[in-house]
């Protein structure tokens, strides 16, 4: 029977429904003036300085936040959760992508037994490997070195490990490590993401990553069927043995697939596939294309954060923080989306990835005991980098509907660049942005403003910014690969704490699986029409006008084609 027990029938959630009306009566130009609060929402932690201060908050909601997450047992579950205990519960699994980037003499559990020995030998394997294909010791069908490499996998498989690998690319040591390499991310079975993927590679001095936990993920088979085709048509079937390996734990289908059970590299049910770039998933591509001592930077990164999460107090406890504050936007402000603005190109593809890390993790519509919840969970993220949101979405962000914000910064760019009677470098007009766009939501411009600026009067309605928008800043002494694992931590605790305190299970994503079933009831239509000519039968009017016209403007296809791969 499941437990009635929700959160928003606690003492603290209703105390913040009350105070919530307080600060509705406040504004940032007021808090924003109190330097002593201020001062107490900002903190420090391995070189990395977040300002929550422009938050809608004062030390009081701060304080009845915690008093929340007491509630919520946000502790307990943290302990749990590092524990090795299932806290996974409507998949039985534990949770401990925290164990992938463990220190080697860590211990940590499941099922009674350490992980940690697991994870290292899985590590060493990936670095042996990736040093004897970098090295030249291990080539392909023909003899020559495999310089280039791509990747297959989706979802989890895919945007965390290419997050990772947009952010090395212009890193200095990260360049040199990666010199004359290249690595590509193949996800979508669309046939335009595979011929843009090959373009320009030669089969002989490529080698493929199949990542697939199951090595049946229908996306992820059907492109590892398509290179291996483009392989042994070039080279003849022997070859896909030396330039195709896998990440997975089905080492039967793996060896059916063509691929040496040898050169599978395992992970573990208790790796969901958003939180495993730690895992084989993204240290295997980004080891081939860096280096393992790069990658293992990136680990550490992670590790520190990691335990800082575990036992600082909440108080000076960033992802706490930060997943404390989103419960506040979003369950008492009612701001229902979040902004990921990080001023760095590097970080362009860190806001696709925390979206899934979020939205799949706390998109959930019923407690983990199976409850409906009266309130929502998770937030719409999205985001790009600074200044070219500012082109984009910004409008909407000052003057429409309020979206809190979250403001990444870097001290040091990775390519600096100096020009010679420039008012500031490159990077300084970058921060310069960074800096100032959180000030100009917080305070806005009044009315009042305008008309000392002898603004006309028929404009000052349109130019004025209410302010009063709240976002926090997050500033990063550089970017490099410990400081990529840092930020990664901290955004998957992040979302982990708001899901404790809602009382969901932030690690299953059962929302997916109802689209992909329907999914293969279209496919075997697809093939019995194309095939043996049958009528489109057993969907909804809709649906089979679509197919239906979707089948007779594509009846040039063959209905038995000989293999065609992408021209380009």
């Amino acid at each position: 029977m499941a437990s009635s027990t929700l959160i928003c029938d606690s003492e603290p959630w209703k105390e913040l429904r009350v105070h919530v009306e307080d600060i509705k009566k406040t504004h940032l130009r007021d808090l924003m003036n109190d330097t002593s609060r201020c001062h107490s929402m900002m903190m420090e932690f391995d070189g990395i300085l977040l300002d929550y201060s422009r938050q809608r908050a004062t030390t009081g909601t701060l304080n009845k936040l915690f008093n929340l997450a007491e509630a919520a047992r946000v502790k307990e579950k943290i302990n749990r959760m590092f524990n090795g205990e299932r806290i996974n519960s409507t998949e039985n699994r534990s949770v401990l992508h925290v164990a992938l980037r463990a220190p080697r003499d860590a211990v940590i559990n499941s099922d009674g037994k350490n992980v940690v020995p697991e994870v290292w030998q899985v590590l060493d394997k990936i670095r042996d490997f990736s040093e004897r294909v970098r090295s030249g010791a291990w080539v392909g069908a023909t003899g020559k070195a495999l310089k280039d490499v791509v990747a297959i996998g989706i979802g989890g498989s895919f945007l965390g490990p290419l997050f990772v690998h947009t952010a090395l690319q212009t890193e200095a040591e990260a360049i040199e490590c990666a010199r004359g390499r290249q690595l590509r991310f193949l996800a979508n079975v669309d046939p335009i993401d595979i011929a843009r993927n090959i373009t320009g590679l030669n089969p002989e001095t490529t080698l493929v990553v199949v990542v697939s936990k199951t090595f049946t993920t229908a996306e992820t088979m059907l492109n590892a069927r398509t290179l291996r085709e483009w392989i042994s048509s070039a080279l003849g079937p022997q070859a896909v043995a030396k330039h195709m390996v896998a990440v997975s734990t089905n080492l039967k289908l793996v060896e059916q697939f063509g691929i040496d059970p040898n050169n599978a590299f395992a992970f573990w049910d208790w790796v969901g596939g958003r939180y495993s770039v730690c895992s084989a998933v993204g240290v295997l591509p980004l080891s081939l294309q860096y280096g393992f001592p790069i990658v293992e930077k990136f680990l550490k990164g992670a590790s520190s954060v990691d335990q800082h999460f575990y036992s600082a107090p909440f108080e000076k406890n960033v992802p706490v923080l930060l997943g404390l504050l989103s419960v506040w936007n979003v369950s008492f402000l009612g701001y229902s989306a979040r902004a990921i603005l990080p001023y760095s190109q590097a970080l362009e593809k860190f806001a696709p990835h925390i979206q899934q890390v979020s939205m799949e993790s706390n998109g959930k519509g019923v407690s983990i005991d199976g409850v409906p919840l009266p309130y929502e969970t998770g937030e719409i993220d999205f985001g790009e980098p600074g200044t070219n949101g500012q082109h984009s979405f910004y409008q909407l962000i000052h003057q429409g509907r309020v979206i809190p914000c979250d403001f990444i910064g870097v001290v040091k760019s990775q390519q600096p660049v100096y020009l010679k009677d420039e008012v500031v470098s490159n990077h300084d007009e970058l921060m310069s942005n960074f800096f100032a766009q959180p000030d100009a939501l917080a305070y806005g411009k009044t009315p009042e403003q305008l008309q000392k600026e002898n603004v006309a009067e028929h404009l000052v309605s349109h130019k004025t910014f209410s302010g009063n928008r709240p976002s926090l800043s997050i500033l990063l002494p550089s970017l490099n690969a410990y400081n990529i694992g840092q930020l990664l931590a901290i955004y998957e605790h992040r979302v982990a704490v708001q899901g404790f305190v809602w009382g969901i299970n932030s690690f299953d994503q059962w929302g997916v699986e109802l689209g992909k079933s329907l999914a293969s009831q279209v496919r075997r239509q697809l093939h019995a029409s194309r095939k043996k000519g049958e009528s489109v039968e057993g969907f909804n009017f809709s649906t089979k006008t679509l197919i239906t016209t979707y089948l007779e403007a594509s009846a040039d296809v063959p209905s038995d084609p000989s293999t065609l791969l992408p021209k380009i």
